[in-house]
C-alpha cells in the first residue's frame, strides 16, 4: 500500500499527465483522472444504457445520459472512499503520494510510513465506513419522497453502489481493505507483517474462486445462461482481485526473508590490499585463507576487486613485478556497505549502487567481505545463487 517518493517539478508533471488528467488537490492530496476511467465510463454506458432505456422508456436516449452520470457517481462514491484513506492516514502522520482513480476503480499511493496493526485496520477501514455513510445519506434522501423522475433513480443507484463498494471492500482478503483486517490479526498473533500480508493474500484468492463459484459455475450446473455483461464483470474483478492477491503473496513473502539479507552473513571473507601492492601480496592473502581480494585506494576506500582467474594466470616470476591493479576489475563509485547494514536498509541503499559486486567494512573501514548482487537476490527470492559467489571478470 506504500510507494516510496513523490514526483516534482516538471518532470513530476509530466509524469502525473502521462498516467491521467490532474483534478487538483483535496486535502493537500493530489487526485489523478487515469485514462482508463474513460474505459469503464464507456463500459457502463454500453451496459446500462440499454437497461434503464427499457425499464424507463421515457427517458429515450437521454437513458445513456443517465448511465453516463451513474458511472460520474461511481467515481465520487470511489473519491469519497480513497480520500478517506488518505485523509485517516494523515492522522497518523502517513503522507499520501496521489489518489488515482482508474479503471478498477481507485487507490492511495501513500509515501513510505511506520505501520502497526491497529492503524492500518482503521486507515483501511476508513475507506468502506465513507461508503457506507453515502449509503446511509441516500437512504433517508429517498425516505422523504421529495425526489422524482432522474433524481430519484440516481439517488437510489448512488445508494446501492456505495452499500455494495463498501460490502465488497470488507471481504477478508487483499487487495481490499478487509485484507488489512486479516492481515492486521495474523500481524498482531505472529509479531510478523510479512506473515499477515500472506495469509491475507491466500484470502483474497479464496473469494475470487467463491465469486467464480457463484456468478459463474452456480449457474452454469444449474443450466442457466450467464448474462454477458455479469459474465464481463465477473471476469474483470476476478482478474483484478487474483492479480492483487498473488502480488500480496509475493510481497509478504518477499519481506518475510528481509532478516536474511545481512551484508556480513551474505558476504564472502575478503581483506583489504592497497593499490600499491602486487599479485605477490595477493597470493599470500590466498594462502592465508581469505576468498577474496579488495583493492583499496590511496585514502583506504575499496577501488576495484581481484579477478581469481586473471590472479592464477600470472607466472610465479611475474607475481613480485606485477601490480595488484593490472589483475583487478573496477569498483563502482561508492560500492562498499558496512558490515552491520542488513533488511530493508542495505536492500534500498544496494538499488542506488551501479555494479554488481559491494566491498564490506568495519567500523575502522577496513574490509571484511566482498557482497555480491547474486547473493543478495538469492537471500531474497530463496533461489540457490551460482556457485561462483563472485563472478570473476568485469564489473557490469
Amino acid at each position: 500500500m506504500a510507494e516510496s517518493g513523490s514526483p516534482g517539478g516538471t518532470e513530476g508533471q509530466t509524469r502525473v499527465r502521462r498516467e491521467g488528467i490532474p483534478l487538483g488537490r483535496i486535502g493537500g492530496v493530489p487526485i489523478v483522472l487515469a485514462y482508463s476511467w474513460f474505459v469503464i465510463a464507456a463500459f457502463t454506458v454500453v451496459a446500462f444504457g440499454p437497461v434503464l432505456h427499457n425499464e424507463y422508456p421515457l427517458l429515450g436516449t437521454s437513458a445513456y445520459v443517465v448511465a453516463f452520470a451513474y458511472a460520474v457517481l461511481l467515481l465520487i462514491s470511489v473519491l469519497v472512499h480513497e480520500l478517506a484513506h488518505a485523509l485517516t492516514a494523515k492522522i497518523y502522520g502517513w503522507p499520501s503520494q496521489k489518489i488515482v482513480l482508474n479503471l478498477w476503480g481507485g487507490h492511495t499511493q501513500f509515501e513510505s510510513f511506520t505501520a502497526s496493526p491497529g492503524r492500518s485496520v482503521v486507515v483501511a477501514l476508513a475507506g468502506p465506513a465513507a461508503n457506507f455513510v453515502l449509503a446511509g445519506g441516500a437512504w433517508l434522501v429517498l425516505g422523504t419522497n421529495s425526489l422524482g423522475g432522474v433524481a430519484d433513480i440516481l439517488t437510489n443507484i448512488f445508494m446501492w453502489a456505495n452499500f455494495l463498494i463498501g460490502v465488497f471492500n470488507v471481504l477478508p482478503g487483499l487487495p481490499l481493505d478487509g485484507g488489512r483486517l486479516v492481515e492486521s490479526i495474523v500481524w498482531k498473533a505472529t509479531g510478523s507483517q510479512a506473515k499477515g500480508t500472506v495469509a491475507a493474500g491466500w484470502g483474497g484468492r479464496i473469494i475470487v474462486l467463491a465469486i467464480a463459484y457463484w456468478f459463474l459455475l452456480r449457474p452454469f450446473l444449474a443450466g442457466e445462461s450467464p448474462n454477458f455483461s455479469l459474465l464481463m464483470i465477473t471476469v474483470l474483478v476476478g482478474g483484478f482481485l487474483w492479480m492483487g492477491a498473488s502480488a500480496s503473496i509475493q510481497q509478504g513473502t518477499l519481506r518475510g526473508r528481509l532478516p536474511l539479507v545481512s551484508a556480513a552473513a551474505l558476504a564472502t571473507p575478503a581483506a583489504g590490499l592497497p593499490a600499491t601492492g602486487t599479485v605477490r601480496d595477493a597470493l599470500l592473502l590466498g594462502a592465508d585463507g581469505t576468498k577474496a581480494v579488495v583493492v583499496c585506494g590511496p585514502d583506504g576506500r575499496p577501488q576495484g576487486v581481484v579477478d581469481p582467474g586473471a590472479l592464477a594466470s600470472v607466472p610465479a616470476a611475474a607475481a613480485e613485478a606485477t601490480p595488484v591493479t593490472a589483475i583487478a576489475f573496477p569498483l563502482a563509485a561508492g560500492a562498499f556497505v558496512p558490515e552491520w547494514s542488513k533488511g530493508q536498509e542495505l536492500i534500498k541503499f544496494l538499488s542506488q549502487l551501479e555494479g554488481r559486486h559491494y566491498a564490506v567494512v568495519d567500523h575502522n573501514g577496513a574490509v571484511t567481505g566482498l557482497l555480491t548482487q547474486e547473493a543478495v537476490m538469492a537471500a531474497i527470492t530463496g533461489k540457490r545463487q551460482r556457485n561462483d559467489r563472485y563472478p570473476q571478470g568485469q564489473n557490469r
